[in-house]
């Protein structure tokens, strides 16, 4: 566990997004550190104590003054137990009181006394967040040493759309990895990651596709880029937000993709090709909607380029992962393309599996290599899984520099 024995206080702060803050005490558990959560008074509005006490085992602190339990200085201890302070989420009232000087309750009052580094994840409405007196705040307080995680852009829970939304809890728990020195084994490798479906049209408005959800592809972007990585990603319409530090090209055919591909390929060291092209494209597109009729209609289909398969005749010191989404047959025919695309790995998703598959947060995989190794993955998220293929992956880098 990458966290073993690391002290973690978390503060939370009155925002919608304090939800979240369930997840991440979860995953900074998983990970084997310790956590001690400390909530305002306008954060117990939108999650309660209980669920937090519960899933960090240990009681919520939330007044300066407690009627029992503590001494008077407990904001001191709490202050020097503390090997890290994250407040996630962070309002604009926290970060201005920081920046300010200001101690009126218990959170302020232990970063003011903190002996740790101290991390901020802002999350708030798009304006709140450019008013340039939140803008010079969080610029006072990175000159002091105080670290912030670039809030995401998306839609607000006020239907506002715009930069403000609270990072995912995975991309805030690698944050907390990194602080901690991970090895940044991929720091000077330029990684390149496809991920979602492709939409290929029929007619102006109809179109075939699939369901995939883009998750295992920003999974393995967010990794790659947390592991020190120069990251791009090129994503079908998913809906998602990107990695922060990831740069992000939205496409929608699978033309379109491979155009975008090509233009980074020549710089990229490793490929993941998660991204679930259409292995079919229509011959004709009609510019205007086909009108509907009483008769029957044909479609004529045609092979969608093999991208993967193109780009391993182009292939100098590149690796290249392909996934290969399965339904029978499934090993058989992944140990196919393995071979008829020059692939160093590629990693099989039976879609039979339970937990595995289009739109879930899990996977269960086998991965493959040219050399005829074979590892089966257990079930687990595809953060995780994503973590699994990057290590697997690095085997071919280190070869070949050797």
């Amino acid at each position: 566990m990458r966290l073993t024995n690391k002290k973690i206080v978390l503060g939370i702060t009155g925002c919608i997004a304090a939800y979240k803050a369930a997840f991440l005490v979860r995953l900074l558990k998983k990970e084997g550190a310790e956590v001690k959560v400390l909530m305002t008074s306008s954060a117990k509005q939108f999650i309660t104590p209980l669920t937090l006490e519960t899933l960090s085992e240990n009681p919520v602190n939330s007044e300066l003054f407690p009627k029992t339990g503590y001494y008077a200085t407990h904001h001191i201890s709490l202050a020097e137990w503390a090997d890290l302070i994250l407040i996630a989420p962070a309002t604009g009232n926290i970060i201005g009181k920081i920046a300010s000087g200001i101690a009126d309750d218990l959170l302020s009052t232990v970063v003011m006394a903190a002996q740790s580094p101290v991390m901020i994840a802002p999350a708030m409405n798009t304006q709140m967040y450019t008013n340039p007196v939140v803008q010079e705040n969080m610029k006072k307080l990175v000159n002091l040493g105080y670290k912030f995680l670039d809030p995401t852009i998306g839609e607000m829970a006020c239907r506002t759309y715009g930069v403000g939304r609270l990072p995912d809890p995975d991309e805030i728990l690698e944050e907390v990895v990194n602080h901690f020195g991970q090895t940044l084994d991929m720091h000077d490798l330029k990684v390149l990651v496809t991920a979602g479906p492709t939409v290929e049209h029929i007619d102006a408005v109809r179109y075939v596709s699939n369901p995939s959800s883009g998750k295992m592809g920003y999974a393995m972007a967010q990794k790659a880029k947390s592991r020190g990585a120069e990251v791009v990603l090129i994503s079908g319409p998913a809906g998602l937000s990107a990695p922060s530090g990831v740069e992000l090209i939205k496409v929608k055919s699978g033309e379109e993709m491979f155009d975008r591909i090509k233009e980074h390929f020549g710089q990229t060291d490793i490929l993941y090709m998660v991204a679930a092209v259409s292995d079919y494209v229509p011959v004709e597109k009609s510019e205007h909607k086909i009108k509907k009729s009483a008769e029957n209609i044909s479609l004529v289909f045609k092979p969608q380029i093999d991208i993967l398969q193109t780009l391993a005749q182009e292939k100098k010191e590149q690796v290249l992962v392909g996934f290969s989404m399965e339904t029978d047959n499934a090993f058989e025919n992944a140990k196919e393309k393995l071979k008829k695309k020059n692939l160093d790995m590629i990693v099989l998703n039976d879609l039979g599996a339970e937990g595995s598959g289009f739109g879930v947060d899990t996977n269960k995989v086998t991965i493959i290599d040219r050399n005829g190794k074979i590892e089966d993955l257990p079930l687990a998220s595809k953060a995780e899984i994503a973590d699994k293929i990057i290590e697997y992956s690095l085997r071919f880098i280190k070869k070949e520099n050797n």
